[in-house]
């Protein structure tokens, strides 16, 4: 779970213990000596599900859904899933298709044009979440902003997760020589999610030290809030924000946290006028994919109660998460509630949706 809200023995204490590596080094063993299960194995092969969903979504999420009473149970069977945890959604047009049909077009009076940008979509965003990158894309083109939108495969997080770390190194190699030939042009770099900054910027560099190219890479990559506030700070934001009626609850992702790079999201959800934020630093309690397994899901649910507490009862339109597993986790977490003031939300945003929004561009 989030080291950074729960356990005592991290920085600044005196044991300065390094809580994740330390798991990573565990789950190496287990995978080393195959003890993976089954369902856990297949869940992190992300590009061969969502290639394989997304010719048939409507069935998938059909399938998928909570409320099948006939196919959760054997999905919680077979992979271990719990019947009651929430799945992403799949989409048969990915996002890598949607930029290719339907180019943005880049306001050159914006303060921030010449730059130029490289989306890593991420599994995520491109196969469950699509809206994401297009939230990105346009909020991006709007303040001048070139992008091309580059998904070579996975980073390599959920193998990561699993202690698969020559996969994970496999992936590194890969997927930075391709993004290094945007680079080449003068691109940025920028994931879309903060779980895979972080494998790019962090995770990556220590597992290839001595990889010129990932080192490369990982001083020009920039978490996708973190980007936007460096446009606002060098160049300042092309005009056109309006306030967002009801005020955000903001959920700080752990993977934004451990980037160390302060809440980018906060501050770039502030830069919308009148902003009506309140942040919500608790762990979610999803963990990955950890948080849906049977075995772990109310547990899960147990660890996040306080972020969900905070956020449904902030009394405000919206909630968010840099996180989308996380966001949809906190959601599942507010149905249980027991207030009579919880929100009524049926939908975790990404930030970048929310600042596409007070933009009035989705």
């Amino acid at each position: 779970m989030c080291f950074m809200a729960y356990c005592p023995y991290v920085p600044p204490h005196e044991f300065n213990l390094d809580f994740p590596h330390l798991m990573l080094r565990y789950r190496v063993a287990e995978q080393k000596a195959g003890k993976i299960p089954f369902g856990q194995r297949h869940l992190t092969k992300t590009d061969r599900n969502g290639k394989l969903a997304a010719m048939a979504p409507g069935l998938c999420n059909w399938a998928s859904d909570r409320g099948n009473g006939m196919t959760r149970p054997l999905l919680e069977k077979t992979a271990e899933v719990h019947r009651d945890a929430a799945l992403p959604k799949f989409h048969g047009r990915t996002f890598a298709l949607r930029d290719k049909n339907e180019p943005p077009q880049v306001n050159r009076e914006a303060p921030g044009f010449g730059r130029k940008a490289v989306l890593y979509a991420t599994c995520f965003v491109n196969y469950n979440n699509p809206d994401i990158g297009m939230a990105a894309r346009a909020v991006l083109a709007h303040n001048g902003v070139e992008t091309r939108v580059v998904y070579p495969q996975c980073c390599g997080m959920p193998q990561l997760e699993q202690g698969d770390i020559a996969k994970v190194a496999e992936s590194a190699r890969q997927i930075s020589e391709e993004l290094l030939r945007h680079v080449d042009e003068g691109f940025d770099v920028i994931a879309l999610v903060p779980s895979c900054a972080l494998m790019l910027k962090f995770e990556w560099p220590l597992i290839l030290p001595h990889e010129v190219n990932v080192k490369r890479l990982s001083q020009a990559t920039f978490d996708m809030s973190e980007y936007v506030v460096d446009i606002a700070k060098k160049e300042g934001l092309a005009e056109g924000l309006k306030p967002l009626p009801g005020g955000v609850a903001l959920h700080l992702a752990c993977h934004a946290r451990a980037q160390n790079m302060g809440p980018k999201a906060a501050e770039m959800l502030r830069l919308i006028p009148e902003a009506d934020l309140q942040v919500v630093e608790r762990c979610s309690g999803h963990g990955g994919s950890w948080g849906i397994m049977k075995d772990n899901f109310e547990a899960a649910l147990k660890v996040g109660r306080t972020a969900a507490r905070q956020a449904g009862t902030s009394g405000k339109a919206f909630v968010a998460s840099e996180c989308p597993l996380a966001g949809e986790h906190i959601l599942q977490g507010i149905e249980r509630l027991k207030a009579d003031n919880k929100v009524e939300v049926t939908q975790a945003e990404h930030p970048i949706e929310l600042l596409a929004r007070a933009y009035g561009l989705v």
